[in-house]
C-alpha cells in the first residue's frame, strides 16, 4: 500500500455541484487553489451521523464555508441540532443530509453522495468540454486519506477493516470528536 502522501487520488476538480434527491436544493463549490483533498476527506462513524445518513459511517468532504454557495433558493433548507452548535442541513422536501458544520466554523462538511454524478463518476463527461475526466473526481472526493472521527465506535468485523474508513492505515484516526 502507497503511502497517503503517494496515494494516487486521481484528477482534482476546480468546483463540482451538487443537491438534494428532489432537486430543490443546488449548490456550488469553488475550490481554492490550496484546497488539500488528500486532508480533507473523512469518515465519521458517531452515532448521530450514523443514523443521520441512515449508512455505517459517514463519508463527507471538508470546504471552506467561503467555497461552497447555494445555486437555488433555499426555502425548504432546514438546520437541525442534535448538539448544539453542531448543525446537520437537510431538505424538508426529500430529507436529503446535504452537510454538517459548527456554527460559526470556517468549513462545512459535505456528504459526498450529495455530489452531481458528473462530478462523482464522470456520467455525461463527454458533454463537459474536457472540464470532468471520464471517471470524475470520486477519488478525489472520497480518497479517506483525512481524518477518520469516532473510530472508537467501529462495528468489529465490519467497519474496522475497512480500507476506506483508515483499515489499511491511511488517514488519521480519532477515537471520539
Amino acid at each position: 500500500m502507497a503511502a497517503n502522501s503517494e496515494r494516487d487520488i486521481g484528477p482534482l476538480p476546480k468546483t463540482i455541484t451538487g443537491g438534494c434527491l428532489c432537486g430543490s436544493l443546488r449548490y456550488k463549490i469553488v475550490f481554492p487553489d490550496d484546497h488539500s483533498f488528500r486532508d480533507k476527506s473523512g469518515t465519521c462513524q458517531c452515532t448521530m451521523c450514523r443514523k443521520g445518513t441512515s449508512s455505517l459511517f459517514y463519508m463527507y468532504h471538508q470546504v471552506p464555508r467561503s467555497a461552497f454557495a447555494w445555486t437555488t433558493p433555499t426555502d425548504t433548507l432546514k438546520d437541525y441540532y442534535h448538539t448544539e452548535g453542531n448543525a446537520r442541513g437537510f431538505c424538508r422536501e426529500c430529507g436529503t443530509f446535504l452537510y454538517w458544520r459548527r456554527d460559526g466554523g470556517p468549513n462545512t462538511s459535505i456528504p459526498v453522495g450529495t455530489v452531481d454524478p458528473l462530478y462523482l463518476f464522470g456520467e455525461g463527461w463527454e458533454e463537459s468540454n474536457g472540464e470532468v475526466p471520464r471517471e470524475g473526481f470520486g477519488r478525489a472526493l472520497a480518497n479517506g486519506c483525512g481524518g477518520h472521527e469516532w473510530v472508537a465506535n467501529e462495528i468489529p468485523g465490519v467497519t474496522d477493516k475497512l480500507d476506506l474508513v483508515g483499515g489499511d492505515g491511511r488517514g488519521t484516526r480519532v477515537m471520539t470528536d
